[in-house]
């Protein structure tokens, strides 16, 4: 990218799929800054260079990945102040880890949904009347012993 190129603020909410409003947020929160203002109309308006072009990039990489505006504001505040990219790489890593557990507890609650739905289905494709599980079905279902309705039936869930 040439890095003399400048895009107006039309220009850049389009190549990022986004609102000119959004990029005007986005100055409010100061995640970008315009350059200057293009004087070439009448009406002067925002130029964003490289630099600009690169953060959205980011911004968007880092939404993409779960992060908030919030969180995204303090990691370009940490690679200011520390422009080695130490502290930003070491936050940046414990939010990646963090959001990574997450998934992966919405991950085992999506795979227990699933199991419950499959034996579910199961339980149906047994019985030709709704009102028969539980019931006469029990004794030969896979799942009596996980079965919630069995279970509440039965004393002391046997």
């Amino acid at each position: 990218m040439d890095s003399r190129h400048t895009f107006r603020i039309g220009e850049l909410a389009r190549r990022f799929g986004i609102t000119t409003r959004t990029i005007r947020y986005y100055e409010e929160l100061g995640l970008l800054t315009p350059e200057n203002r293009d004087q070439g109309s009448s009406l002067a308006h925002r130029v964003y260079g490289e630099k600009n072009v690169i953060r959205l990039k980011r911004i968007q990489q880092l939404k993409d990945y779960g992060l908030t505006l919030a969180e995204i504001h303090e990691l370009f505040e940490l690679a200011r102040k520390d422009r080695s990219g130490n502290s930003v790489r070491s936050s940046l890593a414990e939010k990646y880890r963090s959001k990574l557990e997450e998934a992966r507890r919405r991950r085992e609650r999506l795979d227990n949904y699933i199991e419950d739905l499959t034996w579910h289905l199961e339980q149906l494709d047994k019985v030709d009347d709704f009102y028969e599980c539980p019931g006469r079905a029990c004794e030969t279902c896979s799942w009596a012993e996980r079965c919630d309705m069995r279970l509440n039936l039965t004393p002391e869930g046997k």
